[in-house]
């Protein structure tokens, strides 16, 4: 790390004395994980450049092996990779370790800590986006896929009083409850209209092109999870996909007056907690948040 702001611009930026952080995956090249990298490196005036690194699946060990070579400082991970990245890193964080997956890898004194920073994220998102704090309160959670298994984990972390798990599979419901300890249970869709938050975390919505959520395969046809009916006023209301901004769920939600949250902020968060590992600076999440809106402005709004 510098010791003070740079010009960051070429053609004297980066230089050889820039410290690299990317993100792998396959396929890569759509993520917005560099643009929020480097929006948070350009607001903190560090000499720090973030790329994407298309990693076919299967080479994450090559990946993790030229990171310590290369002395890369951070690595996020994305599909299909983050079950690889936790088995093969030096170390996990207790989050990583329940959760079995890893999307955040730093480099520390030759070591490599993995951490899941996708739930925490979400709830952060969640508190900034509509003031919703889950202590306390009824949550349902559509899914139980990883990125499912992360958001009921992160509620039950924050003192949700319920956390509800309803999936088409009933073990995989099972195995995501069961992270949720005394608080988590397998319910039905009928759950939801007794929730006070409700999560969509599967790809259900998620337009052509798109990204699916954390470990979700982008095969599912319809375009609600469930009922809309069963939403009211009173009810907060998130789907964890962003593309499009506004899913057919969200529309059908806000039509019934309900309050939402889409999946960008999920994104902006858990890239900002990997900010925060990776300098041990509180990442500048206005800036971050700044740089993702004008990207989809850019983009058309979608």
């Amino acid at each position: 790390m510098t010791g003070g702001p740079v010009e960051r611009r070429s053609p004297r930026w980066p230089s050889a004395a820039s410290s690299v952080v990317g993100v792998i995956g396959d396929p890569v090249r759509h993520s917005l994980s560099p643009l929020l990298h480097n929006a948070a490196f350009d607001a903190l005036g560090l000499d720090w450049v973030s790329v994407a690194f298309p990693v076919a699946a299967g080479r994450v060990a090559d990946a993790l092996a030229g990171m310590r070579a290369l002395d890369i400082v951070g690595l996020s991970v994305t599909m299909p990779h983050k079950q690889d990245a936790a088995a093969l890193v030096d170390e996990r964080t207790a989050v990583a370790q329940r959760l079995g997956v890893v999307n955040c890898v730093t480099q520390t004194g030759g070591r490599l800590v993995g951490d899941s920073t996708d739930g925490a994220g979400f709830v952060e998102a969640l508190r900034r986006s509509v003031g919703f704090d889950p202590a306390g309160r009824r949550c349902v959670v559509v899914g139980a896929g990883g990125a499912a298994r992360a958001v009921v984990l992160a509620l039950a972390g924050a003192g949700a009083l319920e956390v509800v798990v309803v999936n088409r599979t009933p073990a995989r419901a099972t195995e995501a409850a069961a992270l949720a300890g005394g608080c988590g249970r397998v319910g039905s869709e009928a759950d939801v209209g007794g929730a006070e938050l409700v999560v969509q975390a599967t790809p259900v919505g998620m337009a052509a092109g798109g990204t699916p959520p954390a470990g979700q395969p982008a095969s599912d046809a319809r375009s609600v999870p469930f009922d809309p009916a069963l939403l009211h006023k009173g009810q907060v209301v998130a789907d964890i996909v962003y593309h499009p901004a506004v899913t057919p769920l969200l529309a059908a939600a806000r039509s019934r007056g309900v309050e939402t949250v889409g999946g960008l902020g999920m994104l902006v968060h858990q890239a900002g907690l990997a900010i925060e590992r990776w300098t041990g600076q509180p990442a500048p999440v206005e800036a971050m948040w700044a740089a993702a809106r004008q990207e989809r402005a850019a983009a058309g709004g979608r």
